[in-house]
């Protein structure tokens, strides 16, 4: 998946990017077209501002051409930089969510050199972050042609009525082969690494063990059990835990250079969801582009599917 667009109300991915390019090429030109004609209008009416009134546009008329204007303008300049951010992961043949990952893998890398090479991950185990190339860059042509259905034709590139890619074609990519084949995109991140199975946890997971009341006190029972569970959820213990921003958990540790930089990529924004509201130096995060951040991340693990269902119907 790239992301999800809100504004067509659909995911954009392998089988709708070639489509989705497509439809920001056309809005654009077309945009361009209207303001070239929307400018002439306007030009022509202020070489005549002289004349009287009678003789030009109605009141409702120019205010009409205004407001056509001013929007146009303003759509035609936001679809701009998403036309040209789109071509230029096109060209590198990076998803906005890999580009995302590749901009989080920097980040733990600078991380790392600060604090001997490796981070803490789930329960403090220590995981080594080592640099990885994005392995699906090959070359300008063969990446924008694997991004537009992998036709040879550049004409079918721009063709409004070409083939969506088949769902085979998105099993497999070709990779650059500079790294390892053994090694996995994206990289180990130690706040996306599921917590590994603790048994105090599960020590005291039932009240009670074999029938011991009746059909009436066994649904007592059950009742009581699903309160009791549901007030550790709400009391966070043993509920999701929340591992705090880097600059929180390292604020004594990392230099004031590091903590800058921090601020500038935007770690600070994210500080009241914890690591997994981490953005990137444009302040985006992984739930901007439509990604469920509590089951992204490790702690996440924790939650409950009635609980991860509720929070999404929270935000729909």
């Amino acid at each position: 998946m790239d992301h999800h667009c809100p504004w067509t109300a659909n995911c954009v991915s392998h089988l709708t990017y070639p489509h989705f390019i497509r439809f920001l090429i056309y809005a654009v030109t077309a945009m361009i077209n209207l303001e070239y004609f929307l400018s002439i209008r306007v030009g022509l009416i202020w070489d005549k501002r002289d004349l009287p009134s009678y003789l030009g546009p109605s009141t409702g008329q120019l205010a009409l051409l205004l407001v056509l204007l001013l929007a146009n303008s303003f759509m035609l300049f936001a679809l701009s930089i998403l036309l040209i951010r789109s071509l230029w992961s096109l060209g590198a043949n990076t998803t906005t969510i890999e580009g995302w990952e590749i901009e989080r893998h920097r980040t733990l890398l600078r991380r790392a050199r600060v604090l001997g090479g490796s981070l803490d991950g789930p329960d403090g185990v220590r995981i080594k972050i080592n640099r990885q190339e994005f392995p699906y860059d090959i070359s300008i042509f063969t990446n924008i042609r694997e991004g537009m259905g992998g036709s040879y034709s550049i004409f079918s590139w721009f063709w409004p009525f070409a083939v969506t890619p088949s769902l085979s074609s998105g099993l497999a990519f070709e990779v650059n082969g500079i790294e390892d084949p053994s090694l996995s995109w994206p990289p180990p991140d130690p706040d996306r690494i599921a917590r590994p199975p603790r048994a105090d946890e599960l020590q005291n997971a039932f009240i009670y063990s074999g029938r011991q009341f009746s059909d009436e006190g066994e649904l007592d029972a059950f009742k009581k059990r699903q309160q009791e569970d549901r007030k550790r959820w709400q009391d966070g213990q043993p509920g999701p835990y929340r591992r705090p921003p880097f600059r929180k958990r390292y604020g004594t540790t990392i230099s004031n250079e590091d903590e800058s930089y921090a601020e500038r990529e935007g770690e600070s924004a994210g500080s009241s969801g914890g690591e997994e509201r981490w953005r990137n130096s444009e302040g985006e995060s992984l739930g901007d582009f439509g990604v469920d951040e509590d089951v992204e991340f490790y702690d996440g693990d924790d939650l409950p599917l009635a609980v991860l269902l509720q929070r999404r119907r929270q935000r729909a």
